[in-house]
């Protein structure tokens, strides 16, 4: 009789247990599963610009129920199927972000880093994917950082430099700084590149802009986003 109480104390423990671990999976399921919740399980804070947004605008969807990606899941890891599928979400492509920064002119698309001679710039800066300089989450503009011209423009050798010190003179003294100083990465601002290397913009005033800062740009644009974000 002196057993009784130790075993319904221990029923009580792992029913308790059992609610528990029913409570938690329910929890992730509504963080994954409920719109109104998707904030909460983001990995961080918007970058700038995208505070706005809702999480699905640029998180599609991935096809089939979720049984059916749980069933693929399965299938993928026990060897019946070669490829992997998506569960939850579609990763965020290229055609996410040109769905909002749709342009007509861009003197960096990322389909230009496709061709051979773009190798480096791949392996080293993933360039061909809008989210490699902006990643997403880090509550910034870009991500990218500012000497990265230096992976494409070491041997850079302008016939008329339109510079009063000359591009080959910055790179020859690696002053990778100056590059956005004068140049505009994208070229979606309407203005007139500097001609004097004095007149540039400082380097703290691009560092700031790439934090999320005003633009020392200006914020006139050749193509705006559909809600004006600059």
């Amino acid at each position: 009789m002196q057993n009784v109480p130790h075993a319904t104390r221990e029923r009580s423990i792992k029913r308790a247990g059992y609610v528990f671990g029913i409570l938690l999976v329910l929890a992730g399921l509504a963080l994954v599963l409920i719109p109104q919740s998707s904030r909460f399980a983001a990995k961080g804070p918007a970058n700038t610009g995208h505070d706005k947004l809702a999480c699905t605008d640029c998180h599609k969807e991935a096809p089939g129920t979720l049984r059916q990606q749980l069933q693929a899941k399965a299938y993928y890891l026990l060897g019946l199927r070669e490829t992997n599928p998506t569960f939850g979400h579609e990763r965020v492509s290229n055609d996410a972000c040109t769905d909002c920064h749709a342009r007509g002119q861009d003197a960096h698309p990322t389909h230009r880093f496709l061709e051979p001679r773009f190798k480096e710039a791949r392996d080293q800066l993933g360039a061909e994917s809008c989210a490699s300089c902006h990643r997403e989450h880090k509550g910034v503009r870009v991500t990218m950082a500012p000497t990265s011209c230096a992976t494409c423009h070491q041997d850079l050798a302008l016939k008329n430099d339109p510079l009063d010190v000359s591009h080959r003179e910055l790179i020859a003294k690696a002053q990778w700084t100056t590059c956005l100083g004068c140049h505009d990465y994208h070229g979606n601002h309407k203005r007139q590149t500097q001609q004097k290397l004095e007149d540039a913009y400082a380097a703290k005033a691009i560092t700031d802009y790439l934090a999320g800062g005003p633009s020392p740009y200006g914020n006139d644009l050749k193509f705006p986003t559909q809600w004006g974000a600059r």
